[in-house]
């Protein structure tokens, strides 16, 4: 799960689970993330507005922080 390491500038973020059967906001969620594919990881920065996002949909994701 991700930990709350201010220190870190950016995160890794990668879709573990498939969004099938999720709430389309989450799926919303996903996209703005730009998340489109399984074990797919992405980079972003450690910001309020990002943690936010994963909050919201992290039983699909695996987080760290780098």
């Amino acid at each position: 799960m991700l930990s709350r390491n201010p220190t870190a500038k950016h995160l890794h973020i990668t879709l573990k689970r498939s969004p099938i059967g999720t709430p389309y906001r989450h799926r919303l969620v996903l996209q703005g993330l730009g998340l489109r594919k399984l074990h797919q990881t992405v980079v972003r920065p450690n910001t309020p507005q990002v943690r936010g996002l994963v909050d919201k949909v992290a039983y699909l994701l695996d987080v760290s922080a780098q």
